[in-house]
């Protein structure tokens, strides 16, 4: 039979075995040190007992070579990801592994509006400073608009690569759907007369009837007398701030439809879905004229003189606004 002093020693023993399984499972699930909510950051690459160290350096948890074992034991495996996470306050070491081996990356957005130019574009990629390393000029309109998500750190060139690669699907997407006997006969064709659509109208409603109309013009081989072609090599899509000069409109390139028949030679800028599917199934019109309308939006034409008429209401409402 057990003496006294020995069941004393074994319960001493027991007891203190209880009180340390209870405080390493506990400093798992109870509530950690992080005094206030705190985005963290896990590099690529990096080892659990990297992050610790960072998890501790920053507060988020009291011990690192106690996150690790703990992690080990209790973990069950959870690989840790590469990402920005949003840490609340006061998380357990428990809740803190969670976080980093789920898909609650934090995820920014970039946004390129329909008919931003490709300079807009660059500069716009460029200023995000949640994203790393230089990026090339993209080529007019291979960016599809969009809004694109990226993660703290990411490549600039991986994120441009993902909106390129967005247009090459949509062009290719739109291209087998196209309606038949179009004038535009390839995909950069389409594209380039895309880009001059979504310049041309800020009226959603009228995109198919500016691309039948510039349809009917390309067809009847007549001057497209599109504007922005002669703002494009001038500011490369920016917006030109002043009216255009006579000079401009004389001028002679590869963009201004003023002094070329046909389409320019590249497009004038990234134009979204709708105006490349306005394109390649434009309305069924015989107008070949449109000028503003006061509304926003265009009034069209047939002939020359029905288009003259119009020129002349559109003169009246800008007198009458004060603007001539």
């Amino acid at each position: 039979m057990m003496s006294r002093r020995k069941w004393i020693f074994v319960a001493a023993i027991g007891l203190a075995a209880v009180i340390a399984l209870w405080s390493f499972v506990g400093g798992w699930y109870g509530s950690g040190p992080l005094a206030k909510d705190q985005h963290f950051i896990v590099p690529n690459g990096a080892s659990l007992a990297t992050v610790a160290q960072r998890l501790e350096e920053k507060g988020v948890i009291r011990s690192a070579s106690g996150f690790a074992l703990r992690a080990r034991v209790f973990g069950g495996g959870s690989a840790i990801k590469a990402g920005e996470f949003a840490i609340p306050a006061h998380a357990s070491p428990s809740r803190v592994l969670a976080i980093l081996s789920s898909d609650e990356v934090i995820r920014r957005f970039v946004t390129v509006p329909e008919g931003m130019p490709s300079i807009m574009v660059y500069e716009r990629l460029k200023a995000q400073d949640q994203l790393s390393g230089d990026v090339a000029m993209p080529g007019e309109g291979t960016v599809l608009p969009d809004s694109y998500a990226f993660e703290n750190g990411e490549p600039r060139a991986a994120v441009l690569r993902r909106m390129q690669a967005a247009m090459t699907a949509t062009l290719k997407d739109l291209w087998e759907k196209r309606a038949p006997n179009l004038v535009v006969k390839t995909p950069e064709q389409a594209l380039i007369l895309a880009s001059i659509v979504e310049k041309e109208t800020g009226k959603p409603s009228e995109r198919r009837m500016v691309a039948g109309l510039y349809s009917n013009r390309l067809k009847q081989g007549m001057l497209l007398q599109a504007d922005p072609t002669i703002i494009y090599p001038i500011t490369k899509g920016k917006p030109l701030g002043r009216r255009i000069l006579q000079s401009e409109i004389r001028a002679v390139n590869d963009y201004n439809t003023y002094t070329m028949v046909g389409l320019p030679k590249h497009p004038i800028t990234n134009p979204g879905r709708e105006s490349i599917a306005a394109v390649l199934n434009p309305a069924k019109t015989d107008a070949l004229y449109m000028v503003a309308d006061g509304t926003g939006g265009h009034a069209f034409a047939d002939t020359l003189a029905q288009h003259n008429a119009n020129v002349k209401k559109w003169f009246a409402i800008r007198r009458a606004r004060g603007e001539i």
